[in-house]
């Protein structure tokens, strides 16, 4: 098995990732500085095979010394959050992240001129670099097609991809491109940075679509706000899915130097999730009601993937249903509000 270096560790996607690799039986080393959520507890804390190193994936040298030894990096770093988030930190996402992955880049450049065994970086883009798109499904190459992202986020995302073309034409540094499409899991709770807007008598933390709705649900909102008409088009896949396919874009040899959509193929609107949410909190005898409040400025309205790359070449699908992710999430959420994490 590999030894395996993560940015980002103990973020929300990084944190399923950690897991689907010790159960594939890797060593892991994970980096993280605990600006979004604090310092949080994992199930995987104690295991042997994971260290955790809290540092900042700026640090160049810092990341160069943890790569010693080290099979594969998953860049997964980054400043991330909900859609409040594009607005509230915009030159953030950009300054920030571009600092992240240019000393990414160069951490692994100065390993391998060192020798050391670092066979490839996988790179954790993002849907939003279809931002501008005008044709559905999006498919693994229109992200240099279509018109760039109008987002600093969604530009950011692009350019990670970019560096990871350029590092290869230039230092020939191995790499893969994995781009999820709308995570939901269990473990998110509220960030430390995260600005509270206010959708309707609830002020919300997170403005991911999911624990937002179940909040609101929980707390008796009625009718329910949701942000827009409700037709916006997303493909919710469960974080667990997710993490087998980021592990199997960085193990499988047909992955090398390409680019893979890892998500469900369910389409689902913010409507039909939103009176699946309802029903299955209120039950039956609630009548479903909404209202609608005006959308944030890049709620882009459809996202809406091809798999059929990541199955035909690597033979990988995410299986997991909304009803099956819903099963999972919905009662974590529930206890985390009255817990007061979210």
């Amino acid at each position: 098995m590999s030894k395996v270096l993560i940015t980002g560790s103990s973020g929300f996607i990084g944190g399923y990732v950690v897991n689907e690799l010790l159960s594939q039986g890797h060593q892991v080393v994970g980096i993280d500085n605990l600006s979004k959520y604090g310092r949080v507890i994992r199930t995987f804390d104690d295991n042997p095979d994971y260290t955790f190193v809290e540092g900042d994936a700026q640090d160049t040298d810092l990341m160069v010394e943890l790569l010693d030894g080290c099979d594969h990096m998953i860049a997964g770093a980054a400043l991330i959050g909900g859609i409040s988030y594009f607005h509230e930190y915009a030159y953030d996402l950009l300054a920030k992240n571009e600092r992240i992955i240019g000393a990414s880049c160069d951490a692994a450049i100065e390993a391998r001129r060192r020798g050391m065994p670092l066979e490839k970086v996988t790179y954790l883009s993002s849907s939003m670099v279809f931002e501008s798109t005008d044709h559905w499904p999006s498919v693994e190459g229109d992200q240099r097609k279509v018109p760039p992202p109008l987002s600093s986020y969604g530009f950011q995302k692009l350019a990670v991809e970019y560096f990871a073309q350029a590092a290869w034409d230039q230092y020939k540094l191995p790499f893969t491109i994995v781009r999820p499409f709308n995570c939901v899991g269990i473990g998110e709770v509220r960030a430390l940075g995260e600005v509270e807007v206010a959708s309707g008598s609830v002020k919300l933390a997170m403005s991911h679509v999911v624990p937002d709705l179940v909040q609101k649900v929980v707390k008796g909102q009625n009718p329910l706000h949701i942000l827009g008409e409700g037709n916006q088009i997303r493909h919710y896949t469960f974080g667990e899915d997710l993490a087998k396919g980021i592990v199997c874009c960085m193990s499988h040899p047909a992955a090398l130097n390409e680019d893979f959509n890892i998500s469900t193929p369910e389409s689902t609107t913010v409507l039909e999730l939103a009176e699946n949410i309802w029903a299955r909190i209120n039950g039956p005898d609630v009548p479903f009601a909404y209202v609608s409040d005006d959308p944030f400025e890049h709620d882009v309205q459809k996202r809406v993937p091809s798999v059929e790359k990541a199955k035909n070449v690597l033979g990988f699908e995410c299986t997991t249903t909304l009803d099956q992710t819903l099963d999972a999430v919905i009662p974590w959420i529930v206890q985390a509000v009255e817990d007061g994490l979210i």
